[in-house]
């Protein structure tokens, strides 16, 4: 089965504990704070693989969670860092983020990697927090939560030749006769019904990659038929071979034809019609056809090499496959506007979030929310009594004690923060 696009959930791994432990070695006085500093949690990396070419694993695992960083030791020893949880993605691969719809990666060479979610920072051993004012703080941080998101995968296939037409134009058949691939064929429409891909070697010695996709119908820019799911993987060939049912055995008329497909394309993506294109006139070999043909020719209004052939006895299959391979040698798979989609990763200067949220619950109790806030509570170890105090100065250095008491907050209300609760104190 052909999976091209998939909706997953990642979470990197959290950073590790630090620890708040003391130097006690005979001879050793005053020994001091030794407590290390938790191990980073492991990244999530994508990391593409050119023998894959579809996103059938994600379509069994939707959940990828990398390993967290190991706590921290006494003697001041660093907690191990988690190794990063690399995932296999085939080249064409598209990550978005389904939340901010921001697109995270755009992994198309071999081997390209791209890290789809951050593990976390470990967090600090006492040692870190150790001062002339304070020369052994009982005080150390928990690790840094990872990164989690839910994302949308999308596979756009990179092959060198799209196969374009009306279902039953003979694409299908095409592709199985000038390749070893086997794609069902079969006297009625969308017999395609996913990309097929074949490897097409020429006599001398060339090689590349044809790509069948589902059969197009007027309307699909607009998700019609197969839609979307044929055309977004026309936007990385290099070269589009439009396949026409010459013999016009459906009693449709060729040159309608050819130009509703190129429509389509047109207001899918008008970059598309400005790649090389190669009319392939198939079912010659049908009464009528040479007829159509001279008809055709004589209505086409656009500069297109046309190649009359036939997929059934593969007369004209030679030279077809030959002109293919001598128009990809004058446009390389380096052309950067073909290979690359238009959906760059662009960083940009964000605006800084609001550090935190308030909001009242029915029962009147005043509730803080915000990431930077929830990051805080989280990377404090509320067994500490040093460690609350300074998430009580965090706090308060943030204007939430401020922010409280404009929302009207008075001593002795209760205050929620994810499933802590404590009282206001003026």
């Amino acid at each position: 089965m052909f999976v091209d696009q998939v909706s997953v959930y990642v979470k990197a791994g959290d950073g590790g504990d630090g620890i708040a432990a003391y130097r006690r070695e005979i001879y050793v006085p005053k020994g001091g704070p030794a407590g290390g500093d938790g191990g980073n949690g492991g990244d999530i990396i994508f990391k593409v693989d050119e023998g894959l070419n579809t996103l059938m694993d994600f379509r069994y695992n939707r959940h990828y969670k990398a390993k967290r960083g190991e706590n921290g030791m006494s003697k001041n020893k660093h907690g191990g860092n988690a190794e990063a949880m690399v995932v296999d993605v085939p080249p064409g691969t598209t990550v978005r983020d389904e939340n901010t719809g921001e697109v995270i990666a755009d992994l198309t060479e071999n081997g390209q990697e791209a890290i789809i979610a951050k593990g976390g920072r470990g967090g600090r051993g006492n040692s870190r927090f150790a001062s002339g004012r304070n020369p052994a703080p009982e005080l150390s941080e928990n690790g840094e939560p990872g990164q989690e998101r839910q994302i949308t995968i999308e596979l756009k296939l990179i092959a060198d030749v799209g196969l374009v037409g009306f279902p039953s134009a003979g694409k299908s058949t095409l592709l199985s006769v000038v390749s070893a691939a086997k794609p069902k064929t079969a006297e009625y429409h969308f017999t395609t019904l996913s990309p097929n891909l074949g490897v097409i070697d020429t006599a001398d010695q060339r090689s590349f990659v044809m790509a069948d996709l589902p059969g197009l119908i007027e309307g699909a820019h607009e998700g019609v038929g197969l839609g979307h799911q044929f055309l977004r993987h026309v936007e990385r060939t290099r070269v589009i071979l439009h396949v026409v049912d010459m013999a016009s055995i459906e009693q449709r008329d060729p040159i309608e034809d050819f130009n509703k497909i190129n429509r389509e394309l047109q207001a899918y993506d008008p970059e598309i019609l400005k790649r090389p294109q190669i009319i392939a006139a198939n079912k010659m070999d049908m009464p009528g056809a040479e007829e159509n043909l001279e008809n055709f020719k004589a209505k086409l209004d656009v500069d297109y090499p046309v190649y009359p052939i036939s997929a059934l006895t593969k007369k004209g299959i030679q030279e077809i496959v030959f002109a293919l391979a001598d128009i990809l040698d004058k446009h390389p798979r380096q052309t950067k506007e073909i290979e690359k989609s238009d959906e760059q990763v662009v960083y940009r200067h964000q605006k800084e979030e609001s550090p935190f949220a308030i909001t009242r619950d029915p029962d009147g109790a005043y509730v803080l929310s915000g990431a930077k806030l929830e990051k805080l509570f989280k990377m404090t170890d509320f067994t500490q009594d040093e460690a609350v105090q300074r998430f009580s100065r965090q706090m308060r250095g943030m204007g939430v004690d401020e922010a409280l008491r404009k929302r009207g907050a008075k001593d002795g209300d209760t205050i929620r923060l994810m499933d802590f609760e404590f009282e206001f104190i003026e």
